[in-house]
């Protein structure tokens, strides 16, 4: 099984230079349409533009209504969380929580991508 978690983005050329950055990955694929980036065996994020998903599923509710709103986390379990943030913030996301110890047992920084999209980065303690 593998596992796609695609985002819906304002701009598939922006989204997919910051995602390079704070990953540290560069894309498996880069069509006009989709960007992903294997972040491990059977699981891919991928990228698509908001425009895409309009044309190919056009009942939805158009995803850019919710510009602003977070749409979807990214919680990524990462070796060294507070140099993957670092990172992120970087490349141009915005802080919303630095490193701090969570009581589920990890530590975690989160961080809002330019799509509203939060993404963390956290490691268990």
């Amino acid at each position: 099984m593998i596992m796609n978690l695609i985002l819906y983005v304002r701009d598939q050329g922006l989204s997919r230079d910051f995602y390079a950055a704070a990953l540290g990955l560069a894309p498996r694929l880069d069509v006009p349409g989709m960007t992903e980036f294997e972040l491990g065996p059977g699981c891919v994020l991928g990228l698509m533009p908001e425009k895409g998903i309009m044309r190919l599923l056009p009942e939805l509710p158009d995803p850019a209504g919710a510009r602003g709103v977070p749409r979807a986390e990214v919680y990524l379990t990462v070796p060294d969380p507070a140099a993957c943030h670092a990172s992120a913030l970087a490349a141009g996301a915005r802080e919303l929580s630095p490193l701090a110890a969570r009581d589920w047992g990890h530590e975690a920084a989160y961080s809002l991508d330019r799509d509203g999209h939060v993404l963390a980065f956290a490691r268990p303690l």
